[in-house]
């Protein structure tokens, strides 16, 4: 735990605090060492002085100028050994230089630096002569030591970039899954927000027509107003129980709240003829259990349209179709009134006074893998017209 402090608390050092330092360490090993030399070989004298500071004056500039400081220390080494001057760590700055040019470079530059420093360092050898405790393998281990430095710099570099491999790729990961999350919530508040046009667009248009039901009739006919009112207040409950429903997704992770299913169109029909419209349903959809996402979505496209054949229509009368067949559901919902002037494709933006029901309806079928195409049907009328698969649909 100390060292790891200590090596923390070097990290944080400045730069020139650093190579400071590094010098005064390698100052103090190889002063002593050039002061205390082995009998029998040159002792140091003014030119081993001079090459001891020129070497670490040079050693200073190691991060900037790495290989011409190994040049020069290299240098101020040979210089050392064919002068005379034998020594066990006066090779310690080009030491420190070589694993600077290696840790700080590439594996290029290392490699070309090896194979020269090795080549130098025999040459040296060779030129010096013999070594007092092995003469036969003084060439040989004089061009293996310089490429110790190297490779450990060369290992300490592959690990920083693996670290930093690994770091950038946490956090591209990390971008990812926001990028994920972002997505996902827009999607939730699209969803969201089809759903509560869906309820207020059905059930504000259902309970607007009995309202004025209910109006005209109050003075002539009050049974009628009646029941016109009392179809507006189980109108409104009902939007308050939906739409308490769909909200309850902003409070918890998961809804509970059980999807809307086609056997449920009875009273989305009996509903629509309470404000005037009469409606004819045809449901055919076999014995098989469809899939609820398709479900939901037939029942919601009806939904949306007949609250445009409230909303949009003179129309008195409209019929829904929902068919199956071995692959898709057919939904199919067709006024005989005039159609307000509708767009064969709606625009990506509707204008204020238009609506969503038409994009809504697209984005519903899409989801689950159909498709939506709807128009003014010969003679008068409007037709919206989904087909929606039954095997594979999106969930």
């Amino acid at each position: 735990m100390t060292f790891d402090r200590l090596v923390a608390r070097a990290r944080a050092l400045p730069p020139i605090v650093a190579d400071l330092l590094v010098v005064a360490v390698v100052g103090v090993f190889t002063t002593a060492d050039a002061a205390v030399n082995e009998p029998g070989y040159r002792q140091a004298d003014a030119l081993t002085w001079a090459l001891l500071v020129v070497s670490l004056a040079a050693l200073a500039g190691r991060r900037r100028w790495p290989v011409p400081v190994v040049c020069v220390t290299g240098a101020a080494c040979a210089g050392w050994a064919l002068h005379g001057h034998i020594g066990e760590l006066l090779n310690l700055p080009v030491i420190v230089a070589l694993y600077t040019v290696a840790v700080l470079g590439d594996r290029r530059r290392t490699l070309w630096t090896g194979v020269i420093a090795a080549t130098v360092s025999g040459a040296v050898a060779l030129k010096v002569g013999r070594d007092v405790v092995n003469p036969q393998g003084l060439p040989v281990l004089e061009m293996v030591w310089p490429l110790v430095p190297l490779l450990l710099g060369e290992v300490v570099r592959t690990r920083r970039e693996l670290l930093a491999e690994y770091a950038a790729r946490a956090a591209r990961a990390e971008e990812d899954r926001e990028r994920e999350a972002a997505r996902r919530v827009r999607q939730e508040r699209v969803r969201v927000a089809r759903e509560i046009h869906d309820i207020l667009a059905h059930t504000v248009s259902a309970m607007t027509v009995q309202a004025g039901v209910a109006l005209d009739a109050l003075d002539a006919a009050p049974e009628v107003s009646r029941q016109a009112m009392t179809q507006v207040r189980a109108s409104g409950k009902e939007a308050v129980r939906e739409l308490r429903a769909t909200l309850s997704v902003l409070r918890a992770a998961e809804s509970t709240a059980p999807a809307p299913r086609l056997d449920q169109l009875d009273e989305l029909v009996a509903g629509v003829e309470a404000g005037g419209v009469r409606v004819s349903l045809r449901r055919d959809t076999g014995d098989a259990a469809l899939p609820a996402v398709v479900e939901a979505t037939a029942y919601r496209i009806v939904q949306e349209a007949l609250t445009n054949v409230v909303k949009h229509s003179a129309a008195r009368h409209a019929a829904v179709s929902v068919t199956r067949d071995a692959t898709r559901l057919t939904v199919e919902v067709v006024d005989d009134g005039p159609p307000a002037q509708q767009p064969a494709v709606p625009p990506a933006v509707p204008p204020a006074d238009r609506g969503f029901g038409l994009i809504g309806m697209r984005e519903r079928a899409v989801a689950v893998g159909g498709g939506v195409t709807y128009g003014p049907v010969p003679g008068g009328g409007f037709r919206v017209r989904a087909e929606l698969p039954t095997e594979g649909a999106a969930s």
